[in-house]
């Protein structure tokens, strides 16, 4: 059977009619054409319904490799030597974890994922996965349970010591240099290239980097031809929405640079992935339905024999009807039990095995443990490029794999992390290493590693083919193999001129930024602009046609709207990814433009911008995964704040964004106020990840950091940088606190105000009633990063407690706030907790007062929003007197009376609760 271009592995009693239907099906096209076959064959699929012959659908083929023994290639290793390499990393593996929780128990590690994955990472080692050594070559997102065995062979390649394994999981202590749990760039920058757990996001990451490749490739910034991208993941992982969400994206855009390996050994974390079903076929439906290349490899080399003799269909008719969860019990029992429940039911199934021992049955491998079927799938897999089609390899495998009785296909085994001495003793006969490992060096408190000798056979081998393929992997690079260049200084120049009479938002100025950073000489062509479908909703829809959407096969139609000025204008070429609904996907995009200086040695700066309420709330793992592979970018909060988008109601007002991105260490998170901040928080960012200031170009700023910068959707006058204290208000924007606007002359009271984005004309009008009606001065500051001034204080803080005989420290937000006169009252458009953050740095003595917008949203005007959550100006001012009064310069009586004065309800209730 010929299904996608490969010959299917099913039996046929009768060749010869098999041929007469086919030459009749052939004379038809021939003479009628393939219209009329088409109807025939329809008409044929609809009398074998009626006639209750099912048929499967397209999707699917019968539980069978896809790739039969006579259309396999020459396997060009040596099988025996490769088992041999593979026992000493399946042995190593095992002994990493099983050391690790001797010496903590209960640190973890996991046995048996590694266990059954380890012939499918041995055969991309040893003849598929492409080094960096003089290109970028292949990028591998390994599964992150099976971390120890990548481990394991880094060890036999000389890559760790002894010393180094013994340390897994145990990363605290020695200079940082213990192996972490899962594959973390961020604590591993030079081996790891990709975090893949948590699970689900190695796939999509996968998916959009080889999908980026493409973009860099039409786009004459780098040739990724040469590049394929590897993703490893489990069969359980692929319920995961974001594992399969975004597969048809693969097909559409013809990824054939993508390949997907499934380990499927049927099982996830406490038991079977699909008992009642077959997910392997499940899987097969549904990447083939999204229009992907699907090699399934389900039975090792020895089943080919009983398959040959399989006249009459009773074998594949068993494959096919036996459930996973019964495949899962065959895998843990004896050749006896298999005997009776597989074949012999049918006298013919039990004829067929009469010649094989109890043992020999008990050994029938899968095709996920079978080298000469496994690389015959990923030599099919390679040679689809061209095709457009991304593939899928499906192999099934069993769970804890060697590690024998009691841990294989076991429903507990992924959480078994020990080995008695005879469990140890068992595994080595297993793996044939008696010769290697006498029984006298196995304790089970202290199990040893093996390496074979630098001259042994064994490790030259592995070596070779290493050399051959062009490197050790896994490896992370960082060197530029194309620099990138800063913008040029006018670049930034109509954010600091301001906006003149006209209103405007931020988000408008950042779209203005954008697009001369776009027109930049230097970096121009590097900026990636990322965007949710969602641009018009920014007046981001001006960049369409001057940048174009990036679409691989270019724009095959004529718009609608052709004839605007702000037509949609695709190319395969374009600048914008352009992504759709879908912020995970986005993200994922973020991450591979974010990555693209370590992973092609190509500098990008991507720019990803989205409804501020769909960031960290709905991508937050994306966003850790993001700090943990060492992007760097701009993630652009737009319609940021509980109260500027009027009328979308509760789930699309943010007033947690900033409490979220105050998680994740490597988020710069910012929330200014006018557009020349946003100039110059973008230019230090850009300077600090790409410029002198990096650590990259002998700077001193760990330049693997992401901005998260807030936009407004709210109009208003933006002021122009004062030019006598550009340089200081530029660098306060960044260090995240400037004062804005001394106090007016002439009033027996002081007091301080802290704005931060929108908030700001609360405060400023708030200063205008003060003045007049309660003779209060009141000097206003912008405080565009609550977090970056925390995390300063909090550093000197440490210093100071460690460092007790020194002179103590003032952090940075102390000393600022020590100029300024009076309680300080902050007001933001985000929840209390944010300005909280540097309250206990707040000099002493001076009341500090929190107004914040605490509470679910709410549908109205700005207005109505602002008086409810008591941000507007009557709030600020009322926050100010409360001060005020607890320092003893005002009475409550002024307080009562501001509260009259602006109509404030003391009775209304509490918006964080109603």
């Amino acid at each position: 059977m010929i299904f996608d271009g490969y010959v299917h592995q099913l039996p046929d009693i009768d060749p010869v009619e098999t041929q007469e239907w086919l030459d009749s099906l052939d004379a038809v096209v021939a003479v009628h054409g393939k219209t009329r076959a088409r109807f025939l064959l329809s008409q044929l699929l609809g009398r074998a319904n009626a006639r209750q012959v099912s048929f499967p659908a397209t999707v699917s083929t019968p539980y069978v490799n896809t790739i039969p023994r006579e259309s396999e290639p020459f396997f060009p290793g040596d099988e025996h030597i490769e088992r041999r390499i593979r026992a000493f990393i399946r042995w190593n593996a095992a002994m990493m974890v099983v050391k690790a929780n001797k010496h903590a128990d209960g640190i973890g590690g996991h046995l048996s994922t590694f266990a059954s994955s380890a012939a499918l990472y041995e055969i991309g080692f040893n003849h598929f996965f492409r080094g960096k050594d003089d290109e970028p070559g292949d990028h591998v997102y390994f599964q992150g349970h099976a971390a120890p065995g990548v481990y394991a062979r880094a060890y036999l390649e000389g890559r760790m010591t002894d010393d180094d394994l013994d340390h897994f999981r145990q990363e605290i202590g020695r200079d940082g240099r213990g192996l972490s749990s899962y594959p973390h760039p961020r604590l591993m920058p030079d081996f790891w290239e990709f975090p893949t757990v948590s699970m689900g996001l190695g796939p999509i990451t996968a998916l959009y980097h080889a999908r980026f490749n493409r973009y860099l490739l039409n786009r004459q910034l780098d040739d990724t031809s040469g590049s394929r991208v590897w993703a490893f993941l489990g069969d359980g992982e692929c319920d995961e929405p974001e594992t399969l969400g975004a597969i048809s994206l693969a097909s559409r855009e013809q990824l054939d640079n993508l390949v997907f390996v499934v380990n499927c050994n049927l099982q996830r974390l406490d038991g079977p992935v699909r008992g009642n079903g077959k997910v392997i076929q499940e899987l097969e439906a549904v990447f083939r339905g999204a229009g992907w290349n699907v090699i399934k490899v389900v039975w090792g080399s020895k089943w080919d024999e009983l398959l040959a003799q399989d006249k009459d269909g009773a074998l594949l008719n068993k494959m096919n009807n036996t459930v996973d969860g019964e495949f899962q019990r065959y895998a843990v029992e004896s050749g006896d039990y298999i005997r009776e429940h597989f074949f012999g039911p049918d006298p013919r199934l039990r004829a067929m095995v009469s010649h094989l021992t109890d043992d020999e049955l008990r050994s029938l491998p899968r095709g996920g443990h079978d080298y000469k079927k496994l690389y015959a799938a990923y030599k099919a897999a390679t040679e689809n490029l061209g095709s457009g089609r991304p593939t899928v390899i499906l192999a099934k495998t069993v769970k804890g794999w060697t590690l024998g009785e009691g841990f294989e296909g076991r429903n507990a085994t992924h959480s078994i992390k020990k080995m008695t001495k005879q469990q140890l003793l068992d595994l080595r006969d297993r793996l044939h290493l008696h010769d290697e490992i006498p029984e006298e060096q196995i304790q089970a408190d202290d199990p040893p590693y093996f390496r074979p000798a630098e001259d042994s056979i064994e490790y030259q081998y592995m070596m070779e083919r290493r050399r051959a393929l062009g490197g050790s992997l896994p490896k992370r690079v960082t060197t530029a193999r194309r620099p990138i260049a800063l913008p040029a200084p006018e670049t930034y120049a109509e954010m600091r001129a301001g906006s003149g009479n006209q209103e405007v938002s931020t988000t408008m100025g950042f779209t203005r930024l954008l697009r001369s950073l776009c027109r930049d000489d230097q970096v121009g062509k590097r900026v990636v602009p990322i965007i949710p479908d969602e641009a018009r909703t920014f007046g981001m829809d001006a960049l369409f046609r001057e940048l174009e959407i990036y679409a691989s096969q270019g724009q095959k139609y004529e718009p609608v709207d052709h004839d605007l000025l702000l037509s949609y204008a695709e190319d395969s070429d374009g600048q914008i990814l352009e992504e759709g609904i879908t912020e995970s996907g986005s993200m994922a995009s973020f991450i591979a433009a974010g990555t693209s200086y370590a992973t092609r040695g190509v500098p990008m700066v991507p720019f990803y911008t989205f409804y501020s309420m769909f960031g960290f709330q709905r991508v937050g793992d994306l966003i850790w995964q993001a700090a943990d592979i060492r992007s760097r970018g701009f993630l652009m909060a737009a319609t940021a704040g509980r109260t500027t988008l009027l009328g979308e109601g509760l789930q699309h007002q943010d007033g947690h964004g900033l409490v979220l991105a105050s998680t994740v260490p490597a988020v710069q998170a910012y929330d200014p106020a006018f557009a020349y901040e946003v100039g110059a928080i973008v230019r230090s960012g850009i300077d600090r990840m790409y410029g002198s200031t990096s650590r990259d170009n002998g700077g001193d700023l760990d330049p693997d950091v992401i901005y998260y910068i807030n936009l407004y959707n709210e109009n208003y006058v933006m002021p122009a940088l004062p030019e006598a204290r550009a340089d200081e208000i530029e660098a306060g924007a960044v260090q995240g606190l400037y004062r804005f606007a001394e106090a007016p002359d002439g009033h027996s009271k002081r007091a301080t105000i802290l704005f931060s984005g929108v908030s700001h004309a609360a405060a400023r009008a708030a200063v205008d009633e003060l003045a007049e009606h309660y003779d209060v001065g009141v000097e206003l500051w912008s405080a565009t990063s609550y977090k970056a001034l925390r995390e300063e204080a909090l550093a000197i803080e440490r210093h100071n407690r460690l460092h007790p005989t020194e002179p103590p420290q003032v952090p940075l937000v102390t000393r600022l706030l020590d100029e300024s006169q009076g309680p300080i009252t902050a007001v933001s458009d985000f929840m209390k907790i944010v300005p909280e953050q540097i309250a206990r740095f707040v000099p002493e003595g001076r009341p500090f007062e929190i107004l914040g917008t605490d509470g679910m949203g709410r549908s109205d005007t700005r207005e109505a929003l602002r008086r409810f959550f008591e941000i507007d100006t009557g709030n600020v001012v009322v926050g100010v007197l409360t001060g005020l009064m607890d320092a003893g310069e005002v009475d409550s009586s002024t307080v009562a009376d501001a509260i009259k004065r602006y109509d404030i309800d003391p009775d209304a209730p509490d918006p964080y609760i109603v």
